[in-house]
């Protein structure tokens, strides 16, 4: 398997640490979605910041990831509550 840049696939994890975080917080634009669509597109986002977070790489990369397990927590947080 080809040698993954972590600071590429962090980069990417970013994207949905944003998204999270903002459907969460309400400055993510949902108007027009239903909640179990809101829910389902957290939910992708979890799902694909868990993936990140078990890769080789990632997880030998010393750099803080507090950001990436929190929005994980918080996403969860957020279909739980809708």
């Amino acid at each position: 398997m080809e040698e993954r840049d972590v600071t590429q696939i962090l980069s990417a994890a970013d994207d949905s640490v944003d998204l999270i975080n903002g459907v969460n917080d309400g400055s993510w634009d949902v108007e027009g979605f239903e909640q179990s669509e809101i829910n389902d597109m957290v939910q992708r986002n979890v799902d694909h910041l868990e993936i990140i977070l078990a890769y080789e790489e990632v997880v030998a990369d010393d750099s803080d990831k507090t950001s990436y397990s929190d929005a994980i927590s918080t996403g969860n947080a957020y279909i739980a509550a809708n």
